[in-house]
């Protein structure tokens, strides 16, 4: 089993009233060893009634300064890196340079949780796109995210629009993206970026991690290396969900080692 889960939110972010502390006592329990906290700061996200003003923005400073005091607190019991889930949208390239800049975060991690400037989750709102439309569109707006930012490690479940499909993956057919796919690993290679294996896929009833394993082979074959696992989780019950066939999910598409993270630069370890 993999022992460092690298994407988790707490009650820093909108959508988790989990304490940080709780995270971290659950993943203590789990056995893990490491975990990086990767609080979600999306923006310039559009308003939802559910989610009010101001949503998925906190202060960093506050922000750090709580996890330096947890670092301090468990540094016998688990290594606890800080880290930050970027919502990436095309005009916030600069911004999100001069935040990382800003702030001594150990891992960024950079996604797409907006198309045409709405959250795929709210999917009533995205009228009758059909779901390979929808998905294409999806791929579309990550690659237009590369070109204008690169203030982050790791590009965050790649196929995550799946989730809220309405027919999820049924309509999901991997050749009809071959060609835009392999445009953004290429150009997440270039850029000395990595990708995530994200377990939650599973969780929200895929029957597979983001990204799907046809798109981790490929990532690998055309050269990738860096990749690091989390399982985004908002409460304890969350952590490292499905963590048990991580490995054998990466070993089966190519890989030999796993990715962690500290003060922005990659740790590779080797997969058990």
């Amino acid at each position: 089993m993999i022992y460092s889960d690298y994407h988790m939110h707490t009650s820093f972010s909108t959508d988790s009233d989990t304490p940080p502390w709780e995270m971290v006592e659950g993943a203590i329990t789990k056995g893990l060893e490491s975990i990086c906290i990767t609080d979600h700061y999306d923006a310039d996200y559009p308003y939802y009634e559910d989610l009010g003003e101001d949503a998925f923005l906190f202060d960093p400073g506050e922000y750090i300064q709580t996890l330096r005091i947890l670092q301090r607190e468990y540094a016998e019991q688990i290594h606890i890196q800080i880290g930050i889930e970027l919502g990436l949208q095309p005009h916030l390239g600069s911004f999100y340079q001069n935040l990382t800049k800003s702030y001594p975060f150990d891992f960024v991690i950079g996604s797409v949780h907006l198309i045409g400037g709405k959250d795929p989750y709210y999917r009533e709102q995205l009228g009758n796109v059909p779901d390979r439309d929808l998905y294409r569109k999806a791929f579309e707006t990550t690659l237009e995210n590369l070109e204008c930012n690169k203030a982050f490690d790791v590009l965050g479940h790649i196929d995550y629009v799946v989730r809220y499909g309405a027919d999820k993956e049924k309509e999901y057919v991997l050749r009809e993206y071959a060609d835009i796919l392999d445009e953004i690993l290429k150009k997440t290679i270039y850029l000395g970026k990595g990708i995530e294996l994200n377990t939650a896929g599973l969780r929200y009833g895929l029957p597979f991690c983001n990204p799907h394993p046809e798109i981790l082979k490929r990532y690998r074959e055309l050269g990738g290396e860096i990749i690091t696992i989390g399982a985004d989780g908002h409460k304890p019950v969350h952590i490292a969900y499905a963590f048990e066939c991580a490995g054998d999910i990466l070993r089966d598409c190519g890989f030999k080692y796993y990715t962690e993270y500290k003060a922005r630069r990659p740790i590779f370890k080797q997969l058990p």
